[in-house]
């Protein structure tokens, strides 16, 4: 009983899943009477083995009872002048963390980070100057040479910065380009890591994307706080502009709320 308890959990656990269980598990679960009935018995079970841990977490069976797609699949965002810009930009990626944990294996913060950055860029630069690509079309998996390139700066964004998008820096510098990788915050340290063991440390740029942002608006507001918020929601509309153009998912919209809501 206990070889067959753990091999129910490396079902469950064996490979990398969005949705902690399978179709046919959800509906073996049902058929026993719903999560909270078939996870107690299953713990009972593995308690009387001397697994001290359940079979799933609060977490997990919070999301299974929830259902398989989450309720609320559309991502809002009201600019809080309470909070600072980097506090506001963390709301976004925080909803679109949600709706990635439950979101079939859509990458919703890569894309996000990736029509981020492709609008600041638009802003700054003039529409036309680069080029947007849906984010399946991602350059660590095509002969593209970064996500964007502007002169000879070539502009990888990530969210797990990782040995391929070294080796394609590499190549960068050795086709005479500049690489600047941009990413979460928690994925700076990683990046800069990855980029030593390389001797690739003093080559190329790490950038915190909050930062990358909260820095723009700041600049393009002329500092001035009240000026913000508007800076804020063209930044969002040529974001979601670029969405409808590139994506099919509607999903990766933002929906910005007006005060009054």
């Amino acid at each position: 009983m206990a070889n067959e308890s753990l091999n129910v959990k490396s079902t469950v656990y064996g490979v990398k899943q969005n949705y902690p269980i399978s179709v046919e598990e959800e509906q073996a679960i049902e058929a026993l009477g719903g999560i909270d009935r078939a996870a107690a018995i299953a713990d009972q079970i593995l308690a009387r083995h001397g697994f001290l841990r359940g079979l799933f977490t609060k977490r997990e069976r919070d999301q299974i009872r929830g259902g398989r797609r989450p309720q609320n699949r559309t991502i809002k965002f009201h600019f809080d002048p309470g909070k600072s810009l980097r506090a506001n930009i963390n709301d976004l990626l925080d909803q679109a963390t949600e709706l990635q944990t439950t979101g079939g294996g859509t990458n919703y913060v890569g894309a996000m980070l990736q029509h981020l950055v492709g609008a600041k860029l638009d802003i700054v630069l003039g529409l036309g100057k680069i080029k947007h690509h849906g984010f399946s079309v991602a350059d660590q998996s095509t002969a593209r040479q970064s996500d964007f390139q502007i002169e000879t700066v070539a502009i990888h964004v990530t969210t797990h910065p990782n040995e391929a998008l070294v080796r394609k820096s590499a190549e960068n510098l050795s086709a005479g380009l500049r690489p600047l990788i941009i990413t979460l915050g928690a994925g700076v340290e990683g990046a800069s890591f990855l980029l030593s063991g390389a001797n690739l440390s003093d080559r190329v740029d790490v950038l915190d994307v909050g930062q990358f942002l909260t820095a723009n608006v700041y600049e393009r507001s002329l500092f001035k706080t009240a000026a913000c918020k508007v800076t804020f929601s063209k930044l969002l509309d040529r974001y979601n502009e670029i969405v409808a153009r590139c994506e099919t998912d509607p999903v990766f919209r933002i929906v910005i709320k007006s005060d009054a809501e």
